[in-house]
């Protein structure tokens, strides 16, 4: 039988092979952590090779996600489906290893991870996600959702800020079947860390709430394993592991160093390595009482099988709980989702309230918030502001209410460890998560709203105060190039609503949008109410229609309009009737849903023979350059805002009835 060091080795071995193989890559932090992570995955872990996608699995998130090898080499030998021929094909196109840990590329990867401090703050959203899920389905006799979450971290993610964002959140919630390792060794790309980095990490987190075990020798296995069972055997707090390694270990000229972080260790480096490792094998050769060592194939089954005869006890025992759970977890919205919503958007298209559609927001979530008990809300810090709160929402209480049923979540002032967070909630399953903040700040939660698209991830980031028109907070807090920066980033769904009818519409896209992110823009003004027939009503779903048409002649020009603006259209479009041209006008709530729609559907609303366009909203005016063309014109913002009341401000910008008038006059000729 191989000993842990011999085990851990192959781990080591591969990971400079394929790095080598690339000619690119990090192979210090897997030669490091191999020892930890070999005490964790064959001691610790519990999952289903052969599953991957088993409920009750623990959760594994490599934060530090530059040492990919480590977590392929461990997938590879402990039997997922990720064969030696991926591994030689490390960071090639098309191949199942990636530079990063891939969500959905790679078979066992939970999440992914790269920007650093990311796979800490994902970890968290599972580590939520799993007590507030047991505090709501587990009876006596019955703890069906019973699963940690493991993370390895490095310097890197502890020196970004979202680190301290997502660590004093999950001490705050007592997430105590949340487990992270440090790799402390001292290194980064720059070289040794005490030059920029004397954080005393321990006695941060300690003040965070957690459970902190010091200095482990992370190349002892006794000492890892000790350390691990005693993070496991509380759960009343999270738990820090600080790890001392060395990185690249093995490695006898570049262990250490900065030399083994981020590039191949070279030919000869490997060849000594080899020698100080006493791995006698050629490249990617893995001895047969290696993979033995390694291989869980066998426990997982027997895990898995174990847990499903558990579930079925439950579901006897609590046949309508556990039919509650597996829905969610199947990601199928209730029976009466579809019928009840479309119901409430027919209602209001029928009543016609003049809100903010922010004030909409909040309603929609009054009439959708009791038919999905998974939705879990959140806001930074701006409840009050976001109107995010609704009239069955329940505190959380600290991600521990005592029956589960808590829906809200109070993050703080975090909006970038909350979105992140978020994308974990939704990656775990069981929930539908959204979170909110001003507009403006999801410049601080960027990153993650894309990682949400790339990933990707089911989570709803709302975002109120839109535009100019929330006034007198002047420019700091007013948005012009945040919409079309969110536009910008691929599978992302921006909604901007005109109205409560459209807000609910997006509410209810975002909900049934499996597996992809939405980001919801509301107004703090109130907006006014549009007529729709039957078909206008279900073209909203489309991203953008046609609202209004001349009754008896030809349109001569388009007006496009989004959220408060589109009201500005419809003037516009009314006073140019009166002056004898008939004007069309298209509200365009979320032009990605638009541009995904068949051509003859997009042609069908902005035909190409009318090139004279007129494209109206307050903020960055150059997005709509590829909706109105060179003969069409933009009327926007290319400036920052103004303090000031929000009706002089669109006078001042020239975002008025006035301006669009004058510009469809122009481009009609």
């Amino acid at each position: 039988m191989p000993t842990r060091r011999e085990l851990a080795n192959a781990v080591r071995a591969l990971a400079m092979d394929a790095v080598e193989a690339a000619k690119s890559g990090h192979p210090g932090m897997p030669m490091g952590m191999a020892d930890i992570a070999e005490v964790l995955w064959n001691d610790f872990l519990q999952f289903n090779p052969g599953n991957p996608g088993w409920f009750n699995r623990d959760r594994f998130v490599l934060s530090n996600g530059h040492g990919s090898m480590l977590q392929y080499a461990l997938l590879h030998l402990s039997g997922y489906d990720l064969p030696i021929d991926e591994l030689k094909h490390f960071r090639q196109l098309h191949s199942k290893t990636a530079g990063h840990p891939e969500y959905g590329h790679t078979p066992g990867a939970e999440t992914t991870t790269g920007p650093l401090g990311q796979g800490l703050a994902n970890a968290v959203g599972f580590a939520l996600a799993e007590k507030i899920l047991a505090a709501r389905f587990n009876r006596p006799g019955h703890d069906i959702v019973d699963h940690h979450t493991y993370v390895f971290l490095g310097d890197g993610c502890l020196m970004e800020g979202i680190s301290h964002e997502v660590a004093s959140l999950a001490g705050t919630w007592k997430l105590g079947k949340l487990v992270a390792v440090y790799d402390d060794n001292g290194i980064s790309i720059d070289g040794e860390v005490e030059g920029w980095f004397t954080d005393n990490t321990p006695a941060r987190f300690e003040a965070y709430g957690w459970n902190v075990i010091r200095d482990v020798d992370g190349h002892d296995a006794e000492a890892v394993k000790k350390a691990l069972a005693q993070a496991t055997a509380q759960s009343e707090r999270p738990t820090l592991i600080c790890a001392k390694t060395i990185i690249g270990f093995g490695a006898p000229n570049k262990q250490g160093k900065e030399e083994s972080h981020g590039a191949a260790l070279g030919k000869d480096e490997i060849a000594a390595a080899r020698v100080q490792l006493q791995w006698n094998h050629a490249p990617f050769e893995i001895p047969a009482d290696i993979y033995a060592g390694w291989n869980a194939r066998d426990k997982g089954i027997a895990r898995e099988r174990s847990w499903d005869e558990a579930f079925a006890a439950y579901a006897t025992a609590h046949p309508e709980l556990a039919a509650e759970l597996k829905r969610r977890l199947s990601g199928e919205l209730p029976q009466d989702w579809a019928e009840k919503s479309q119901a409430y958007v027919a209602k209001l298209q029928a009543e016609g309230p003049e809100v903010a559609s922010r004030k909409a927001s909040q309603m929609t979530l009054d009439a959708y918030g009791p038919l999905l008990p998974e939705l879990l809300g959140g806001s930074a810090d701006l409840a009050a502001s976001n109107l995010t709160k609704w009239k069955g929402s329940l505190d959380a209480g600290n991600g521990n209410s005592s029956d589960g049923k808590g829906n809200y979540v109070y993050y703080g002032v975090r909006e970038f460890g909350m979105t992140a967070i978020a994308n974990g909630l939704a990656l775990h399953g069981g929930f539908i998560p959204y979170d909110a903040t001003f507009m403006v700040f999801s410049d601080y939660a960027r990153n993650a709203v894309r990682m949400s698209a790339l990933i990707p991830a089911q989570a709803i980031h709302v975002y109120t105060h839109d535009s100019i028109g929330l006034g007198e907070d002047g420019p700091t807090h007013q948005p012009v190039e945040h919409m079309a920066s969110l536009r910008l980033i691929p599978n992302n769904h921006v909604w901007r609503p005109c109205d409560a009818v459209e807000s609910a519409v997006s509410w209810k896209a975002a909900i049934e949008r499996r597996g992809a992110p939405s980001c919801l823009v509301f107004s703090r003004q109130a907006l006014k109410h549009q007529q729709r027939d039957e078909q206008q009503l279900a073209d909203i779903r489309r991203g953008g229609y046609v609202l209004s048409d001349p009754a008896d002649t030809k349109f001569q020009v388009i007006l496009i309009g989004t959220g408060s603006e589109v009201e500005l259209a419809m003037e516009a479009s009314r006073a140019l009737a009166q002056q004898g041209i008939a004007a069309r006008v298209v509200s365009m709530p979320c032009t990605d849903v638009f541009d995904e729609q068949p051509l003859e559907y997009r042609e069908g609303v902005l035909p190409g023979w009318c090139r004279a366009r007129v494209a109206v909203e307050a903020a960055s005016a150059d997005f709509w350059a590829k909706y109105v063309g060179f003969d069409g014109e933009v009327i926007g913002m290319n400036t920052f805002g103004a303090s000031a009341p929000a009706p002089q401000l669109f006078e001042h910008f020239g975002i008025t009835v006035a301006h669009v008038i004058e510009a469809a006059k122009r481009v009609v000729g």
